[in-house]
């Protein structure tokens, strides 16, 4: 019975689905999140008879019959989320395209759109910081280090940090790093709102200044892009979908059984 075997694909494929949702759903909160989609694909065909046209006779169509179907990819929607006005000196939104870059304590390199950044102090100095204490790199790949008697701490929109010293000088502090990939979905999530470059992305594009579409802007943070009635909408989907598939278990269960039947 070949429906059973397909129907039990199309519950897997909804399970997967309302885990995708489910995921989308728990992080309406989490800055800067960007939506998942899953995409699915039809399975294998039997071919039970192949179309045969000669000499302007024969079957024009083939006789064939699917397989059900799998789950083939999840697809992030970079589209900017809103911006939630925070008045927090090191909090920072990308408006458009970009990614700020973060080392790990093992050297490894992430890309993140999390701009809500913090100080690391040692001494006299801070040093520009992930909320997990990832250091921030500038565009030349180095620490933006920021000494504790300067005030004022400005960041414009092409992302140049300055401040003031104690005499009321301005104090340039460098530029904080930017970049882009040629294909943002091909980035692999790591959790924490980080993301590590692979060869479907491509490898990191320095976003130059006179290049730069978008622009940073200090005091906010980027809310999630999730939409939540959209994301309800399609779990309902999903779950009549997946019951749907579950009766179609049961009906050919029960044609089964009437086979059995047919001996007595």
């Amino acid at each position: 019975m070949r429906a059973l075997w397909t129907a039990a694909t199309g519950m897997k494929a909804q399970q997967f689905n309302i885990d995708t949702i489910s995921n989308n759903l728990s992080n309406v909160n989490t800055t800067s999140y960007k939506t998942s989609r899953a995409e699915f694909k039809d399975l294998f065909y039997a071919n039970l008879k192949r179309n045969n046209i000669l000499d302007e006779e024969g079957r024009p169509v083939n006789l064939e019959v699917g397989h059900g179907v799998m789950p083939t990819a999840t697809k992030k929607d970079f589209i900017n989320g809103s911006f939630i006005e925070t008045n927090g000196t090191l909090d920072l939104a990308i408006d458009g395209d970009g990614f700020f870059v973060v080392e790990l304590p093992n050297g490894d390199i992430r890309y993140t759109r999390d701009g809500s950044f913090k100080l690391s102090v040692e001494g006299d100095e801070g040093m520009l910081v992930t909320s997990e204490g990832y250091i921030v790199l500038s565009e030349d790949d180095d620490e933006i280090i920021i000494d504790s008697g300067l005030t004022d701490i400005t960041i414009d929109d092409l992302g140049y940090i300055t401040a003031l010293d104690e005499y009321g000088d301005i104090v340039d502090l460098g530029r904080i790093g930017l970049v882009k990939f040629v294909n943002p979905e091909g980035l692999q999530s790591e959790g924490l709102n980080l993301y590590s470059a692979t060869t479907a992305s491509g490898e990191e594009i320095p976003m130059d200044p006179d290049e730069m579409q978008g622009r940073i802007v200090q005091g906010y943070l980027e809310a999630s892009n999730v939409q939540v009635v959209d994301e309800m909408v399609k779990m309902i989907t999903a779950q009549r979908a997946y019951e749907i598939n579950s009766k179609t278990i049961q009906t050919a269960d029960e044609m089964l059984q009437l086979i059995n039947n047919l001996k007595r």
